[in-house]
């Protein structure tokens, strides 16, 4: 749909986009599918009308499942949505880790703890790869 910052926007939008829907019991059994947009589709395109064609995730997950009583994703008449779209590119593994952040946290704080979690796990994977090399194994 075409919004008052439409003119400085980049488009086609071409951004990874991710969503989770929450799993409110301890099992934390999140629902998290993801897409890219397919930048031919005029779904992406800078918006020429009122509205664009509707695009995402069709089958995300079954409104029948949402309706049940007792289902673990809405307590409370409350049920939690979290959209990350990737400006950048988020490793899979780090994934994760971002969705299980306090969803009330502002975004520049779960922006800043993604970036020291990556950096940590690259620094991790650094010394575990040093370590590694400097204690070869002796074959006989």
């Amino acid at each position: 749909m075409r919004g008052p910052n439409d003119a400085i926007l980049k488009f086609p939008f071409n951004y990874k986009v991710t969503f989770c829907l929450y799993d409110q019991t301890p099992q934390q059994r999140h629902i998290v599918d993801s897409f890219r947009p397919d930048i031919k589709s005029n779904s992406f395109q800078r918006p020429q009308s009122e509205m664009n064609i509707a695009s995402g995730i069709p089958k995300f997950f079954p409104l029948t499942m949402i309706q049940q009583e007792g289902n673990p994703y809405v307590r409370d008449d409350a049920m939690f949505i979290k959209v990350m779209v990737e400006f950048g590119d988020m490793p899979k593994l780090i994934l994760s880790y971002a969705l299980n952040l306090d969803p009330g946290l502002p975004v520049h704080i779960q922006q800043l703890r993604i970036k020291q979690e990556t950096e940590r796990r690259a620094q991790q994977q650094l010394q575990e790869t040093s370590t590694s090399s400097a204690n070869p194994s002796i074959m006989e």
